[in-house]
């Protein structure tokens, strides 16, 4: 089992920057990947970004440019910089960790936090 708790959602104004952090714990070993989704209302829950163990990383092509995923491993903390915020933007982020053991893979929720784009 892994836990997740993230923070750094909030109100901003377009162009306007924020940072999400989301923190795992628990099973942390087995993490393959890490990542960022959306859900805006009425929409369905899209990837965001996302980065492997070995750094790879995967981009919505609406957010290329714009967004910057991260890492720190040393604290299993995953971060998403996100500059020149549009409206478009504004949905309720969540945190995914994806999980292998024994050849099942899991994934792993964070609770969601708001980002508001608006002026």
């Amino acid at each position: 089992q892994v836990q997740l708790v993230e923070s750094g959602g909030g109100l901003v104004q377009p162009g306007g920057s924020l940072r999400l952090s989301c923190t795992a714990s628990g099973s942390i070993s087995n993490i393959i990947a890490m990542g960022w989704y959306r859900q805006a209302p009425g929409k369905q829950r899209e990837l965001v970004a996302s980065i492997s163990n070995i750094g790879t990383t995967n981009y919505a092509d609406s957010v290329k440019g714009r967004f910057t995923i991260s890492r720190d491993n040393a604290k299993n903390t995953v971060y998403l910089q996100m500059v020149s915020l549009k409206p478009e933007d504004t949905a309720v982020y969540y945190c995914n960790v994806r999980t292998i053991e024994r050849f099942e893979i899991s994934d792993y929720w964070g609770q969601g936090t708001q980002v508001t784009v608006s002026s």
